[in-house]
């Protein structure tokens, strides 16, 4: 797999980049950032994030399972009679209900975030720059199928934007 990589400094200059890039019809493999950059998910083309579904349905399962084990709990397995209320007291299940909805859609994104990043366990992902994490903003593109004169393109494209370095790997 062939890569090129552009390191910018600001972040004005990556939305610009990505911008052009993607208006050339040219396939971002990947975009690393030390912080969330506004708009760039809309000028990467990237479709909405399904982590809410993911934290409704686990939410909703967890609600469910809550108030059904109270439910079981004091109608079934150990119904005692406490201050003459009735068994199936729902308005007092409340506050566990909410809580296991709360623990189950935590898990539920927590589980769902990992599987999605593929940062599981015994995940190998590859490092581009260790300022990625600090203060620089890397563009990765897979050039494995692009011929030299789009390669030469592409670099072009990465300098007209204000990439302060770009990168070539096998």
């Amino acid at each position: 797999m062939k890569l090129i990589s552009g390191y910018f400094n600001k972040e004005a200059s990556l939305l610009e980049a990505v911008k052009s890039l993607r208006a050339n019809n040219i396939k971002i493999k990947d975009v690393f950032s030390p912080y969330p950059v506004h708009g760039l998910d809309q000028a990467m083309g990237l479709r909405r994030s399904w982590l809410p579904r993911a934290a409704f349905i686990g939410g909703a399962f967890g609600a469910i399972s809550g108030f059904l084990f109270q439910a079981w709990v004091f109608t079934r397995a150990y119904p005692i009679k406490i201050g003459g209320k009735p068994f199936l007291a729902t308005p007092s299940f409340i506050p566990v209900t909410f809580e296991f909805a709360v623990l189950f859609a935590a898990f539920s994104i927590v589980f769902a975030y990992l599987l999605k990043s593929n940062l599981g366990v015994g995940a190998n992902n590859k490092i581009y720059d260790e300022r990625a994490t600090d203060d620089r903003f890397v563009v990765v593109l897979d050039t494995s199928n692009v011929d030299e004169q789009e390669a030469e393109k592409i670099k072009s494209k990465f300098e007209e934007t204000g990439a302060e370095g770009i990168k070539y790997e096998e």
